[in-house]
């Protein structure tokens, strides 16, 4: 229109540094933008902020508010609902809320049911740390019994101390009479909560919703030999390597890094 940028700009109200300002594009910028992508396809259920977690611990130095503009850029993003795949690959305590103090101070245990692609039963049990969030158990098979638990309890006693309290729901496999005298008599009190009240136990409740977004909604299991090899798997990656946003986008135990377990056929 014939006009200086002064006037051009004194008429948008926009100043003149604004408009010759040029982006400077930092020279990690395609490796950084390589390896969010990466991230983000790999983990499709991780955000941005999660990503910036797995991305520190690899030694970059960059902030959320960088790898947001990335992820937006990129066009990135968590989808609401993802298919689920097929792999081919493989044919008396007390109810009040006790916040638990350091490691094996409180562990709690549920159940979580899941499905073969041939409709057959699965049922997993899962153990947490509550208070450094490690995955200590999610044993898979058709049926899970109280007996099943303790033979559980059991390994894990052996392999490393034994927790000071233990919380669950009412279920007649964490209430059985079986279970609580033998808790008792090795010195582990049991933290029974409200009937119909989950939220009473968060940890594990929040550990169940994350194993069945990340990996039950996820996999078409055709076999319980593959529910088993992928649990082992998705186990140790969620223990050494998977950021949590409680312990500041670090993993609840990168110190227990070992080969993955070998899963026989049941």
């Amino acid at each position: 229109m014939a006009v200086s940028q002064r006037r051009a700009c004194v008429v948008l109200g926009q100043t003149r540094s604004t408009q010759r300002y040029t982006a400077y594009v930092p020279d990690d910028e395609p490796r950084l933008v390589q390896a969010i992508v990466k991230y983000a396809t790999d983990y499709g259920r991780y955000g941005y902020r999660r990503i910036t977690g797995l991305l520190r611990n690899d030694g970059w130095k960059v902030n959320h508010k960088r790898v947001e503009r990335i992820w937006r850029q990129e066009g990135l993003k968590v989808p609401k609902k993802q298919p689920a795949k097929r792999r081919l690959w493989l044919n008396d305590g007390s109810c009040i809320r006790l916040r638990a103090e350091h490691k094996d101070h409180v562990w709690s245990y549920d159940f979580v049911a899941g499905r073969t692609s041939d409709g057959r039963p699965l049922r997993y049990l899962t153990m947490v740390d509550e208070y450094t969030r490690e995955c200590l158990a999610v044993d898979v098979d058709r049926s899970l019994k109280s007996q099943n638990v303790l033979d559980k309890l059991n390994d894990l006693f052996l392999s490393r101390r034994i927790p000071e309290y233990i919380r669950s729901d009412n279920g007649s496999e964490f209430a059985a009479k079986a279970v609580r005298h033998w808790l008792e008599r090795v010195g582990v009190r049991t933290l029974f909560i409200e009937p119909g009240s989950p939220w009473e136990n968060g940890y594990i409740e929040s550990f169940n919703g994350k194993l069945r977004d990340e990996l039950l909604n996820l996999e078409i299991f055709d076999t319980l030999l593959e529910a088993k090899v992928l649990t082992a798997r998705w186990q140790h990656e969620y223990n050494t390597f998977r950021p949590h946003s409680s312990l500041g986008y670090r993993p609840p135990a990168p110190e227990t890094k070992q080969p993955l377990p070998i899963c026989s056929a049941a």
